[in-house]
């Protein structure tokens, strides 16, 4: 078994009828998939977790397009790697070969002079790139490449997409066909795949190989026992990327600093980029303590732009005051139920027409027919605040931010109450 292929790749689909999940963008009449068999592909970013199918789709496309394939690693290529394709691409274009689709797995990972060196070529559509990220391109891809090129979410594997993966796994692999091999439980596979579907696959092949036996019941107790000792590995690259970051999120949001700065130390370790735990830093001084401790935020944007400048090793040390404030500050995520709340309700009440005095009046026109007529300057009024509606008529007394239960919102929660008189049920 150590000389072939791992199962995961054994497994790796060769059409798009093969193909498990993303049915939003490859299934039947699905907007990817239509693209594809119409042969007018334009340059892509596939954004999603590991495991979910990003490399296989790419090599897919190539596939059924007819294209040649090249591959690139944005961790162990540069800038000379990248010429070298465009080169091989300009010889196929001369002679008149099909253009080739250029496969960039991790692109966030490439440098701002590394992604400016791509950008001619696709300008001039030597190559159809297809890039691969797990971070949002918004972020990590520069604009110029960015608006040059289609961003496509692929979401979690499913349950029912995980299972369909093991059963075809188990029916179809030559390997696996030799034994008699029964899923008696599959919630600790699926658990510690963690939604993917290369790690269900190894997790799914250690377990047959540590058994070693011609008849293998997979149960929950017999994964835990040969495999949870073997998750321990931190990889940036993907295994346990998500894992960790999870922990170290986790343990902050708890009130635990000493949790917190063990897996900062772990991701330290592993050779995370300081800069992706920053950002989730930031992220999480808004989401999970907002008006608890504005200070939050104000200090993680401070760690932010300090790491970008500073850079390892001594990043560990901004990185740790800011994990262990965090850990230590109070909490609430008031200011994020308030916009998942005012997000559904827009979803569900639609574009409410906006007050008329509430309006802005550019025009006579819009004065005369009474634009911001009636609308009342806080300023001029006692405490700086006028009872008028801000909210569209039926909507009025509509309550989004419900202040925490600490002692910073609180004060919030007693001069909203006494506002408002009982407008909104504080």
């Amino acid at each position: 078994m150590a000389t072939i292929p791992p199962l995961a790749e054994r497994m790796r689909p060769q059409t798009l009828d093969d193909y498990v999940g993303q049915k939003h963008l490859v299934g039947k009449d699905a907007i990817l998939r239509i693209a594809i068999e119409n042969g007018r592909l334009p340059s892509l970013i596939l954004w999603g977790p590991p495991g979910v199918g990003k490399t296989t789709l790419a090599f897919i496309i190539s596939r059924q397009l007819n294209r040649p394939f090249f591959s690139l690693s944005a961790i162990n290529s540069g800038v000379k790697d990248i010429r070298e394709v465009i080169e091989k691409s300009a010889l196929l274009k001369q002679e008149n070969e099909n253009l080739p689709i250029l496969f960039i797995d991790e692109i966030h990972r490439f440098s701002k002079s590394q992604q400016d060196s791509l950008l001619g070529a696709v300008e001039r559509g030597l190559v159809t790139l297809i890039g691969a990220t797990t971070e949002n391109p918004s972020f990590e891809v520069i604009s110029a490449l960015l608006s040059r090129s289609q961003v496509y979410i692929l979401q979690n594997l499913s349950e029912d997409d995980l299972l369909e993966l093991l059963h075809k796994a188990i029916a179809q692999d030559s390997y696996l066909r030799e034994k008699k091999i029964t899923i008696k439980e599959h919630e600790a596979l699926l658990r510690l795949s963690g939604g993917d579907a290369r790690k269900l696959l190894n997790v799914l092949e250690l377990v047959v190989n540590a058994v070693n036996k011609a008849e293998v019941i997979i149960s929950n107790e017999l994964v835990l026992k040969h495999v949870q000792q073997n998750m321990a590995i931190y990889d940036k690259a993907g295994e346990q990327h998500y894992d960790i970051i999870s922990a170290f999120i986790k343990s902050i949001r708890g009130s635990d600093p000493n949790a917190a700065v063990y897996w900062l130390a772990r991701m330290i370790a592993g050779g995370e980029d300081p800069l992706f735990i920053a950002r989730r830093l930031l992220i999480l001084a808004s989401e999970d303590i907002g008006n608890a401790n504005p200070n939050a935020l104000l200090l993680a944007n401070n760690c932010f732009q300090a790491v970008n400048v500073i850079g390892w090793p001594e990043s560990r040390i901004i990185l740790s005051q800011a994990v262990t404030y965090l850990a230590s500050s109070a909490k609430s995520n008031a200011s994020y139920e308030a916009i998942a709340k005012a997000q559904e309700l827009v979803a569900r009440t639609g574009d409410q027409s906006v007050p008329l005095h509430l309006r802005n009046a550019p025009t006579k026109l819009m004065k005369n027919i009474g634009y911001g007529k009636e609308y009342e300057y806080s300023h001029m009024h006692e405490n700086n605040f006028s009872e008028q509606e801000y909210l569209p008529e039926n909507l009025s007394g509509t309550l989004l931010y419900d202040p925490g239960k600490n002692p910073a919102e609180e004060k919030i929660r007693e001069r909203l109450k006494f506002l408002w008189k009982g407008k909104y049920k504080y």
